[in-house]
């Protein structure tokens, strides 16, 4: 049984416990998880009876190759349309769960008529989100080959680019080139490059303005290979920071170490915050920490779960998540330090060895 299969098997399970027939993913990097597809325009019927899988015109060869596991169908433009005709083969008076994260009103709302009375529409979000916030041993090792070509580009920039004299912008541009160029399939998300205050805007967009020396910068960047992402921070230093910079550097560090050790299987996400968080309150620094410590990350670099006051659950073996706290003075400095770790059996598994001590650069 393919890899494939198994999530499919697995979503069946999940669909069958909620009563539905059957349910319809739209959202694409769900439709890829669970049929291997890349292209950009399928959905997929999974069920206790049905692994159905449709896409147009365009993707109906790449289809054949990429998804042998399913029940293939090429579409009319009205994918919508084509998918209702598919669920009425199934049966009549089926109950079909959707995403109603993903799935719009308005394409609620034409796949209703589409479907008329041959099936009923229940609200089915977060199923397959589920399935994904595991990961098997190949998604695991997809992410440490992302996490190794940016941990490559960071070791190039420490040692060769540098950052003092380069604008934010260019530094940022420089390291998606090279992580491209060294295999990479892309990056992440826009990597942030923010230099002394700036740094203090925990999602700072890189600007035309030149890095000056003696200041701390924040570098946030991931790549992508083979559709799975990976995600690290570091802060460097330019020169001499100064002691309050030092200090709040020391901090995030030591806060960034205790939530190490608290990412084991059971853990609940808001206490594993939590490690993180008092250690700063502890500083007095706790209203400059306003984000959670972490998320999930996989085919897309935010996913289940959230490590934050406000997430829900417990840590499981497979997961893959990060830990990044931050403190952020305004008008001032900011420093984040972020690894992306495994939760494993025996202990958190650490992906992104760049080094942690305060580097100049």
């Amino acid at each position: 049984m393919s890899r494939f299969e198994e999530r499919a098997e697995k979503l069946a399970g999940l669909v069958a416990e909620r009563g539905d027939d059957a349910l319809l993913v739209t959202d694409l990097v769900n439709v890829r998880y669970l049929t291997g597809f890349t292209g950009t325009s399928g959905l997929a019927i999974v069920g206790p009876r049905a692994r159905i899988f449709l896409t147009d015109f365009r993707y109906v060869e790449r289809a054949a190759e990429e998804v042998p596991d399913y029940d293939r169908r090429r579409g009319q433009a009205d994918m919508l349309a084509s998918a209702a005709d598919l669920i009425g083969e199934l049966g009549a008076g089926l109950q079909i769960g959707f995403d109603d994260v993903h799935l719009s009103v308005r394409a609620h709302r034409k796949l209703s008529e589409h479907l008329g009375d041959r099936a009923t529409l229940e609200p089915a979000g977060g199923l397959v989100e589920e399935l994904r916030a595991v990961k098997d041993e190949d998604e695991i090792e997809a992410i440490a080959r992302a996490a190794k070509l940016a941990d490559r580009a960071y070791e190039w920039l420490i040692s060769e680019h540098g950052l003092a004299g380069h604008t934010e912008r260019a530094v940022a541009l420089a390291m998606e080139r090279h992580v491209q160029d060294i295999g990479a399939d892309g990056v992440s998300f826009p990597p942030i490059v923010a230099a002394g205050a700036h740094g203090a805007l925990p999602h700072a967009e890189p600007r035309n303005v030149e890095i000056p020396r003696d200041v701390l910068v924040v570098v946030d960047f991931g790549a992508i290979l083979d559709g799975y992402c990976s995600d690290c921070t570091r802060t460097f230093a330019t020169g001499d920071v100064g002691d309050e910079a030092r200090e709040t550097y020391e901090l995030v560090r030591g806060a960034q170490a205790d939530a190490l050790e608290a990412i084991l299987p059971g853990a609940n996400v808001r206490d594993v915050d939590g490690v993180a968080r008092k250690h700063i309150e502890a500083a007095g620094k706790g209203d400059l920490f306003g984000h959670g410590l972490g998320h999930g990350v996989g085919l897309e670099v935010h996913e289940a779960p959230r490590v934050a006051p406000s997430g829900e659950g417990e840590l499981a073996v497979g997961n893959v998540v990060t830990v990044e706290p931050g403190v952020y003075v305004p008008g001032s400095h900011g420093v984040r330090i972020e690894d992306l770790v495994v939760v494993a059996p025996d202990g958190p598994r650490v992906l992104t060895p760049v080094p942690k001590g305060l580097t100049v650069v």
